[in-house]
């Protein structure tokens, strides 16, 4: 794998994490993904006649993908409402390359070589380790908050339930699409179709169900949409790109160094310690993806 390749893979990742971040930040966090992803399909929209379009042979993956992102995105927010980003996004981004090395081997027939496990496996570790820092300091107050935001929201689900599930989703449209971006012979109009029906499928559902609040919550947020809408194609578009050069499971593993990032931006932003368990989670997950990017 190219060191090109490694480095869009890793600024994927930090758009990744950003866009995430303006989710969670947000009051209501099914709202924040809808803007968000019509933001998304906005930018698309617009750029799709520009761009040469995909082989029709890919479209059958483009719809498959789209019901994928759709329970994706739904799991998204639910996670982030019922949770802390700091424990769900690693869940999910974590679990999902050792469930992509797995499937992407079965079903593509992309053989991962025994080093290459050795890579998932530290940058895996890593990044679960990430999501259990601190839990003995903060089991109490994140368990009474959480519970809160339960019986609030109508929440049903722990936040690791839900992003362990998320995580298989990742992987299902993870592998559908590096399927099927290899089909189509042009990766940015099989990205923007994606985006594109998967917002104008979300945004119809919130149409039908919540048009008036939806409106009234996103008056002075559209920038909101765009910039993170924006953030979102780039990511996964890049990512896409490079599962045409790289092999899957390579490329997913390292596009969920997006964790690293998250927690660079809630270091430097929002002032939060980093402790040695943290900054020894933060070490593994470098040293897997080093071992992945010379493998």
């Amino acid at each position: 794998m190219s060191t090109a390749v490694v480095a869009i893979v890793l600024f994927a990742a930090f758009l990744h994490a950003a866009w995430n971040a303006a989710i969670k930040v947000g009051e209501n966090k099914f709202f924040n993904t809808v803007l968000i992803t019509s933001g998304a399909g906005l930018v698309c929209a617009l750029a799709l006649p520009f761009v040469t379009q995909p082989d029709m042979a890919s479209w059958a993956y483009i719809l498959a993908s789209v019901v994928l992102q759709i329970v994706y995105f739904c799991l998204l927010a639910a996670a982030y409402r019922v949770g802390d980003m700091s424990q769900a996004y690693p869940l999910m981004r974590g679990t999902a390359p050792l469930l992509v090395a797995v499937g992407s081997g079965s079903i593509i027939g992309e053989a991962v070589p025994a080093m290459r496990w050795l890579g998932l496996g530290l940058l895996v570790l890593g990044i679960v380790g990430l999501s259990l820092r601190d839990q003995a300091a903060n089991q109490a107050a994140n368990q009474a908050a959480n519970q809160a935001a339960k019986k609030s929201q109508g929440g049903r689900f722990s936040t690791h339930f839900l992003a362990l599930l998320n995580a298989c989703f990742i992987a299902a449209y993870t592998i559908v699409d590096g399927i099927g971006v290899r089909k189509s012979g042009a990766p940015a109009a099989y990205t923007m179709w994606i985006f594109l029906l998967t917002a104008l499928s979300l945004i119809s559902l919130i149409l039908l169900k919540d048009r008036r609040v939806f409106f009234n919550y996103s008056k002075g947020k559209y920038m909101l949409g765009i910039a993170g809408g924006s953030c979102s194609v780039a990511s996964y578009g890049l990512a896409l790109w490079a599962m045409t050069l790289a092999p899957v499971a390579a490329i997913a593993a390292l596009r969920e160094t997006s964790i690293l990032f998250a927690t660079a931006i809630a270091a430097w932003i929002l002032h939060e310690k980093i402790t040695a368990r943290r900054l020894a989670a933060i070490l593994l997950a470098v040293a897997g993806a080093i071992v992945i990017r010379y493998t």
